[in-house]
C-alpha cells in the first residue's frame, strides 16, 4: 500500500514538472520582446531541466523502477540472506506479514528446527532424505509393540556426539518437547496409558539401536553398524538443561515444575562415540535409529511426528502382526496430518492391504501420520 503511493506521488510530481516545462516553453514562444528582456532569457535557458526532469522520473517509475528493484533482489538477494541469522530472517518476516505476536517463535523453531543463529543454517537440524516405518507386533489381546524405524539424511553434519530420548505419556508434553528441546539430535516417544508408562520406558530402553554414518575427529567420513546403546537416565535434576520450559516460562505453557512430571517423563541419554569403533564422532551426517514401546491396543492408534524439518520420502506399515490368538480381527485406516501426501484410500483396509505412503514433502515438528484401528465390521 505504501509503495503503491509512493508511486502514484512520483507520477504526479513527473506530470507537474512535465506542465511546468510546457507552461514555460509555451510564454517563451508566444512572448517575443521588443527589447532584450532578463526574464524571456531566464524561460528559454530553464524549461528544458523540468522538461528533462519529469522525463526522467517518469519513465524510471513507469519502466525502471520494477526492472530494477527485481535485478537487484535477484543478484544480492541470496547472497545477503546467506550471510543473514536464519531466525532473524524468518522472524523479521513473519511480523511483517502476520503482525508482532511472541507466538511467532513457534512457527519460527518449527519450521528452522533449531535456534538458527549461525549463518546458512549450520546449526540446524534438517533432514532432506526421512524414511519411516512402522510395525505392529501383538502380544496378547490387551498390549502390543510398537516398532519404529527411522533414517534421516541431513542437510549439515550435525556437530554432536549425543542422541536424546524423551517419552512421556503427558499430552501436554507431548505437544511442547520439540519446541523446547536445545539438542540437535532426539526422538520423542508417546505412551497414551499412564498405567504402561513405565514399563514402556524399560523396553524403550532395552531395544532401541542406532547406526551413523558421521565425521571423526580428523573430519574423515566412517559408518557404525546398527549397535545396542544403554541409555543413561538423566536425574530429574537435570531436566532443565534439556527442556527450557523446565527454566523459563514459555507462552501459555508457564514455567513448569520437574518435580511434577517425575511420573510421566524420562529422559534418556545415548553416547554416540560407544558405538563409533574407538573413533571421536565429531559430526552426524546420517542417523538410523530402531526402537520398540509397550502400548495399549484399545487406544486404537499409534502414529509417528517429525522430531525436525523433514523431506520424508515414504512412511511404510505393518500390522500384520497385531492379531493374536483370540483378539478380534481389525481393520486400519491411514491418517496424515502433513502438507500433502499421496493417500491410497481414505477407507478402513485389511492388515494385508495396507500400502506404503507415498509422502515425497516437508514435514515440520507437529506433522505426521496416524494409523487407526478397529474392529472389523463384517
Amino acid at each position: 500500500m505504501v509503495t503503491a503511493h509512493k508511486h502514484k506521488q512520483a507520477l504526479a510530481v513527473a506530470i507537474l514538472l512535465v506542465t511546468v516545462a510546457a507552461a514555460d516553453l509555451t510564454a517563451v514562444l508566444l512572448w517575443q520582446p521588443t527589447s532584450r528582456s532578463l526574464l524571456h532569457d531566464a524561460l528559454v535557458v530553464f524549461w528544458p531541466l523540468p522538461a528533462l526532469a519529469g522525463f526522467l522520473l517518469g519513465f524510471y517509475e513507469l519502466f525502471l523502477h520494477k526492472r530494477l528493484v527485481a535485478e537487484f533482489g535477484r543478484i544480492s538477494g541470496p547472497g545477503i540472506v546467506e550471510h543473514l541469522l536464519p531466525s532473524e530472517v524468518l522472524r523479521t518476516f513473519l511480523s511483517s506479514v502476520y503482525g508482532p505476536n511472541d507466538a511467532n517463535d513457534d512457527v519460527v523453531a518449527g519450521v528452522l528446527g533449531g535456534d538458527g543463529m549461525r549463518p546458512r543454517g549450520d546449526d540446524l537440524t534438517i533432514s532432506t532424505s526421512t524414511t519411516v516405518k512402522l510395525e505392529l507386533q501383538g502380544i496378547d489381546t490387551k498390549t502390543y509393540h510398537l516398532m519404529t524405524t527411522q533414517r534421516y539424511r541431513f542437510r549439515n553434519d550435525v556437530p554432536t556426539e549425543r542422541f536424546v530420548i524423551f517419552a512421556t505419556s503427558n499430552a501436554t508434553l507431548r505437544d511442547s518437547i520439540s519446541a523446547a528441546c536445545r539438542y540437535p539430535l532426539f526422538e520423542l516417544y508417546f505412551i497414551p496409558d499412564p498405567s504402561l508408562f513405565l514399563d514402556s520406558v524399560d523396553d524403550l530402553r532395552h531395544s532401541t539401536q542406532i547406526a551413523i554414518d558421521y565425521l571423526d575427529h580428523e573430519g574423515l567420513r566412517r559408518s557404525a553398524e546398527p549397535s545396542q546403546i544403554p541409555p543413561v537416565e538423566v536425574r530429574f535434576d537435570q531436566w532443565a538443561n534439556y527442556l527450557t520450559f523446565f527454566r523459563e516460562s514459555t507462552g501459555p505453557l508457564g514455567k513448569l515444575s520437574p518435580v511434577d512430571h517425575m511420573s510421566d517423563l524420562r529422559i534418556l541419554e545415548c553416547d554416540l562415540s560407544r558405538i563409533a569403533d574407538d573413533h571421536v564422532v565429531r559430526a552426524i551426517r546420517e542417523l538410523t535409529v530402531w526402537s520398540r514401546t509397550l502400548q495399549r491396543t484399545n487406544d486404537g492408534f499409534c502414529y509417528w511426528q517429525s522430531p525436525y524439518p523433514s523431506f520424508v520420502d515414504t512412511i511404510s506399515f505393518d500390522a500384520t502382526g497385531l492379531e493374536v490368538d483370540q483378539s478380534p480381527r481389525h481393520e486400519f485406516r491411514v491418517m496424515p496430518f502433513t502438507f500433502r501426501s499421496a493417500t491410497a484410500a481414505a477407507r478402513w483396509l485389511e492388515a494385508g492391504e495396507l500400502e506404503d505412503l507415498d509422502v515425497r514433502s516437508w514435514l515440520l515438528p507437529g506433522h505426521g501420520v496416524a494409523l487407526l484401528w478397529r474392529e472389523a465390521m463384517g
